[in-house]
């Protein structure tokens, strides 16, 4: 656990270390020297309403962006931040360096927020954010193996823990393979493409992430002008594989009410449908009021200036009661 801790008065423990409390608060504009593209960071402030006092979980912390966003808007406001890559919470502990005395790090899958809040003795949070997306860093980082625009190993991991996609692609049979590529990919030509990476695997031909888009495109042939990458699902599904992306973000949702408090707020920004129709559920269940109808978009403006913003989607909602069972 970092030693950057903060101050929670009335939800520690009582056999907890009290830390210190202090209400001399300085204006948070010492952050504000940081720069950091994040999506739909206004949008985000507004449906979390941060407030004096409050505690808030940021469980995709990147480089700190949200968490920054939401101490201007609120200084007397306090944030746990988690996020599963080592790199980010480097990033973000020298960001949130000036105003560490509100803000706890925490390296851990944010499958984990209920243990994790429990070691640091939180019972209930004010607000909970999470940023589904793959941050830039981890996406144009050719050691991560995400993206085929540069070659590098076949990882696709966001920490170092598990297993590697080329592991993932020799332990798959053809036909499972195929499976998580169509489901996690939406991908139609899924099984002549498993058939073509497998082919180029047991050839000894598959070491690097060009080697893997020469394989798919080997597979459906090469993309037409203007059109997506053909290798654009298929690296899509592979990482969600192996990270357990879904399954992550079934494991979050179903602990959020054990976490927020009662009035408390959640905000998730996903970017594909698979995340977003999980969200949309889950807010449609007993226990939360969604904040909108639909969800929230990126505006022209923010999609222009920040392409990777584009399929961004916001749902927020309350908690509330739980319908009382008959």
């Amino acid at each position: 656990m970092s030693n950057l801790q903060l101050a929670l008065p009335g939800l520690l423990a009582e056999s907890a270390v009290e830390w210190v409390w202090g209400d001399d608060f300085d204006e948070v504009s010492d952050v504000k020297r940081f720069e950091h593209t994040t999506v739909m960071r206004d949008e985000v402030v507004r449906a979390v309403a941060p407030r004096a006092g409050g505690v808030y979980v940021d469980v995709t912390l990147g480089g700190g962006g949200h968490s920054v966003a939401l101490l201007e808007a609120e200084p007397k406001a306090r944030i746990v931040g988690m996020d599963r890559d080592p790199v980010a919470i480097e990033a973000a502990r020298e960001r949130l360096g000036p105003v560490s005395d509100r803000v706890s790090l925490v390296a851990a899958t944010f499958s984990r927020i209920r243990d994790e809040l429990d070691v640091l003795g939180i019972e209930r949070v004010d607000g909970v954010v999470a940023d589904l997306g793959v941050s830039s860093p981890q996406l144009d980082d050719p050691e991560r193996g995400m993206s085929f625009r540069r070659e590098g190993p076949i990882d696709m991991r966001m920490d170092p823990n598990g297993e590697t996609a080329l592991e993932l692609l020799d332990r798959l049979s053809d036909e499972e393979l195929a499976n998580v590529i169509f489901q996690y990919g939406d991908e139609r030509r899924s099984r002549r493409i498993a058939r073509s990476i497998k082919k180029a695997l047991a050839a000894g031909e598959l070491r690097t992430t060009l080697d893997l888009r020469r394989a798919i495109v080997r597979a459906v042939g090469p993309a037409r002008v203007g059109g997506v990458d053909p290798a654009t699902r298929t690296f899509q599904a592979l990482r969600i594989a192996v990270n357990r992306e879904l399954e992550e973000l079934e494991q979050l949702i179903s602990a959020l009410p054990a976490v927020v408090c009662e009035g408390g707020l959640v905000a998730i920004v996903s970017f594909h449908s698979l995340e977003d129709r999980l969200v949309k559920r889950a807010f449609l269940e007993p226990g939360w009021a969604p904040l909108t109808k639909k969800p929230v978009v990126p505006s022209d403006e923010e999609s222009s200036h920040n392409p990777r913003a584009r399929s961004a989607k916001l749902r927020a909602a309350r908690r509330v009661p739980a319908e009382e069972p008959e």
